[in-house]
């Protein structure tokens, strides 16, 4: 709409421009041209003159294409008036079919000059037009009345149309200075916005980094020193003094300190970006994984997409990436599976992750129900929807005993959710 009205204002400037000349040479091509074939009169080369008088006075005092709009009200403007009405008054006066160079008067009255001068200007112009041809009427009250009442309708309803547009181009100015106006603000606004979201943004991943130091902290540094303890004091224990049990039991109290604090480190670990994902799209590290898992475990373990891939956010393809990682673990320990199948499906308005196996299945409900509680079963799906709440995501499990397992996660395209660090790396 913007450039359609700028082509629009650009093809008014230039008709505008060129009207005086255009009327001044089809006045002078009627003028020379009311006499039969081949006949010429002396009076047209006088009358060729000053048309070319007038055409060198318009050029040089008319202001140019596209600067008429500032220089309403500019003193040239009102020299440029005299000296056009002198002229049309003199070839008024040698044909009266100048009458429609003269008419370019009023139009230019109505951009040229402010309202007082327009007004003078329309009625001087009026009253050339009216008597230069004619001469003034005849001394009757009919001739005087149609004569003044002429001069006095053209000065009312030109300046009145000049009061008009001159409120118009206010109006159309104050609109463009406060469109103007609005677009700075936008576009600071949009730099503040945008300097906000990477605040935000370095502000969310500086606490995730505190959050998994403070969680290593508190978990594998606790467990490595409780392992530490468990094997000085084996160390010290004198198996002529202590028994086999008492020596047997420290072994074991620390093999399993071992193990909780390993899992926690494959939790920690987890929750930053996976290496696969560095330099490789998500279905490129989700096909190396799935074939690394089925070598490892000797089990086939297909991939496949569906629908046209797109680029996901980075904390998306993480999310999905550790999804498949937890599912093919609970796999290999729980599901008892001969064969697996993963696909990675983008539709619409989100991508969607299923990983399905043929195993014995499990009742998903009660698992979460008591994940945690009984050798850690059920902490997998905990932690896979949690992951996937961050970033605005769902998980599904179909499942039960004897029948299989099927796991679907779902993530939207749109990262608005992402914008202030909510989702975690």
């Amino acid at each position: 709409m913007r450039d359609e009205y700028r082509g629009w204002e650009r093809r008014s400037d230039l008709l505008f421009g060129a009207l005086p000349y255009l009327l001044l040479g089809l006045s002078l091509l009627l003028a020379v041209t009311d006499s039969p074939l081949g006949v010429w009169r002396r009076e047209h080369v006088v009358t060729i003159v000053w048309a070319g008088v007038a055409a060198v006075w318009t050029a040089a005092t008319f202001p140019t294409r596209g600067h008429y709009r500032t220089a309403r009200g500019h003193p040239l403007t009102v020299i440029y008036f005299i000296g056009l009405l002198a002229l049309a008054a003199v070839l008024l006066s040698r044909d009266e079919i100048f009458l429609l160079f003269a008419a370019t008067a009023f139009l230019q009255a109505l951009v040229l000059l402010p309202t007082s001068w327009a007004f003078l200007c329309v009625f001087c112009a009026s009253f050339v037009v009216n008597t230069v041809p004619g001469g003034f009427p005849e001394r009757t009250v009919p001739a005087w009345t149609g004569y003044v009442g002429a001069i006095v309708v053209q000065t009312v309803v030109v300046g009145w149309i000049n009061l008009l547009v001159s409120k118009l181009d206010a109006l159309s100015e104050q609109r463009k200075r406060t469109v103007r106006e609005l677009r700075a603000a936008l576009a600071e606004n949009e730099g503040l916005h945008t300097q906000l979201m990477a605040q935000a943004r370095e502000a969310g991943v500086h606490d995730e980094r505190r959050r998994l130091a403070a969680e290593i902290h508190d978990t594998l540094a606790q467990g490595l020193a409780g392992i530490i303890r468990q094997l000085e004091a084996v160390g010290a224990e004198d198996e002529r003094v202590r028994p086999d049990e008492e020596w047997r039991r420290h072994i074991t109290t620390a093999r399993e300190l071992a193990r909780e604090s390993l899992a926690e480190a494959r939790r920690s670990v987890q929750a930053l970006r996976p290496e696969q994902l560095e330099g490789s799209t998500l279905p490129g590290a989700l096909t190396t994984i799935a074939a690394q898992w089925s070598q490892k475990h000797a089990l086939p373990a297909g991939f496949a997409t569906n629908g046209a891939v797109r680029p996901l956010h980075a904390d998306l393809e993480a999310t999905l990436f550790r999804v498949a990682q937890e599912a093919l673990a609970n796999i290999a320990k729980h599901a008892r599976a001969g064969k697996v199948g993963i696909t990675l499906s983008y539709m619409e308005e989100m991508a969607v992750l299923d990983v399905i196996d043929d195993g014995i299945g499990f009742d998903p409900t009660a698992a979460e129900a008591v994940a945690g509680i009984r050798d850690g079963h059920g902490l997998g799906l905990v932690a896979m929807r949690s992951r996937l709440e961050r970033v605005a995501g769902t998980l599904e499990v179909e499942s039960a005993p004897g029948e299989g397992t099927a796991i679907s996660a779902c993530v939207p395209f749109d990262t608005q959710h992402l914008a202030f660090g909510k989702a975690g790396p």
